[in-house]
């Protein structure tokens, strides 16, 4: 199960003027309506703003591409609208274009069998190291991003970094004595801002220090995958351990409990909170909410034990399919339409109306009007310490993660009874699974 969040509303986007000639569908119009026209449908998720960059991508598809006809369907997010996709595709039902995630759940989609390869289009050329395999089994390609890669960490105030003579931290004793200073010296600030009345927002502390897991055991993906490693452990245990440590050191603000995301948000962007762990993508709410602190946020990594092993976790975009049921003049079509969504016209829809809270995965770019934070993120991509979350590189995940890391933050369970009540809870998931090893 991935974090669960939910984009800002944006402004509706000017359509683009560049153009990408579905020069495929000449002499095609004996399939689709009557008039030559050929139909295809794209199903997206309801959250916003999925629904409205659907149909301007349309919009704009269909202006440069006339002899094409796009419907917009939108379908439920969480396990019902899993479930929709894997019942569509198995009765050969799923629309000619669908939205769904890249990584694990992906992987339970069958892709080999269910999904068009994609790796012979001129776009995959453009796709990062870190999104390839995400989208890819070792017969194709299957997926077009859509959307930027986002980080988690930690979200600061600089402003007040600056005020207080305090540099961005490396290790974790360095990022204790930041948070000691700021108590004593920030007037009233809180160090870390929680937000436990939206519980998904307590899981950072260990879903942002995967990348750092992996500094210190490349191999932990792999084999925890097969049963070989657990949470009960170093180095996957620090994540527990040091959120702990900072609540029992009374470093959170007052109201943790029933503050929400909406309100961490805007407690960092304003300088109420000094650190918020987060996915960097609640610059899109900071946009919305507060924008006069977009310029104050900067971004670090959640710090290892040791500098060396500091790195960024990132989370890779969801990404565009099409299904094996897609022939002919409408296969022609659907592949045309993941190719729009990547052009220069796709990619002015993106920065409009999905601002990047992280570096694009594929042909679009980062705009030079973008947040400073985005260049704090690009830095650890530029020096090669990034790694992908654990969802991108296991199917393994328990639902009762954010339970039972706001029981840690909250003092109620302590960080080795929390690791492993969550093992036993992931190796029931794993059962489920099927998986072998377990």
């Amino acid at each position: 199960m991935s974090i669960s969040h939910r984009r800002p509303r944006r402004p509706g986007a000017a359509l683009a003027a560049a153009a990408v000639p579905l020069l495929a569908l000449t002499g095609c119009s004996s399939s689709g309506a009557a008039d030559g026209t050929t139909e295809i449908t794209f199903l997206t998720t309801n959250d916003a703003p999925n629904p409205e960059v659907a149909d301007a991508l349309v919009a704009a598809f269909e202006a440069e591409n006339p002899d094409v006809s796009v419907t917009v369907e939108i379908r439920p997010g969480g396990t019902e609208g899993d479930n929709l996709i894997k019942t569509r595709l198995s009765t050969g039902e799923m629309a000619d274009v669908f939205f769904y995630n890249s990584g694990s759940l992906l992987q339970a989609l069958n892709p080999d069998s269910s999904l068009v390869d994609l790796s012979d289009q001129e776009w995959v050329g453009s796709l990062t190291e870190e999104f390839v395999p995400v989208v890819s089994t070792e017969n194709g390609t299957y997926g077009a991003p859509l959307g930027a890669s986002f980080a988690g960490g930690i979200v600061y105030n600089k402003p007040l970094y600056e005020e207080l003579g305090l540099t961005v931290p490396t290790t974790w004793d360095e990022f204790m004595a930041n948070n000691e200073t700021i108590a004593a010296e920030g007037d009233g600030v809180a160090p870390v801002v929680q937000t436990y009345g939206e519980t998904w927002t307590s899981q950072l502390f260990v879903l942002g220090d995967f990348a750092n897991v992996l500094a210190v055991d490349p191999e932990w993906a792999e084999q925890y995958t097969a049963h070989q490693r657990s949470y009960a452990e170093e180095p996957a245990l620090l994540g527990f351990r040091h959120q702990q440590e900072v609540a029992e050191a009374g470093l959170f603000n007052e109201d943790f409990a029933s503050a929400t995301f909406p309100d961490g948000a805007r407690m960092v962007a304003e300088g109420e909170g000094a650190h918020y762990p987060m996915l960097s993508n609640v610059i899109q709410t900071v946009m919305q909410n507060t924008p006069d602190g977009v310029d104050d946020l900067g971004f670090f990594a959640l710090p290892a034990e040791e500098a060396e092993n500091t790195r960024a976790t990132i989370w890779q975009p969801n990404a565009l399919y099409v299904p094996r049921s897609t022939e002919g003049a409408e296969l022609d079509a659907a592949k045309a339409f993941v190719a729009f969504a990547n052009s220069d016209a796709g990619c002015e829809i993106q920065n409009e109306m999905l601002p990047p809270a992280g570096p694009y995965a594929g042909t679009c770019e980062v705009l030079d009007s973008a947040p400073p934070l985005l260049a704090d993120i690009q830095a650890y991509f530029d020096e090669g310490r990034t790694a992908n979350a654990l969802e991108f590189l296991s199917p393994v995940k328990g639902p009762n993660l954010e339970k039972v890391t706001v029981e840690v933050g909250s003092g109620i369970r302590s960080a080795e009874d929390a690791a492993a009540f969550y093992d036993q809870d992931v190796e029931n998931q794993a059962k489920q699974l099927g998986l072998e090893g377990w």
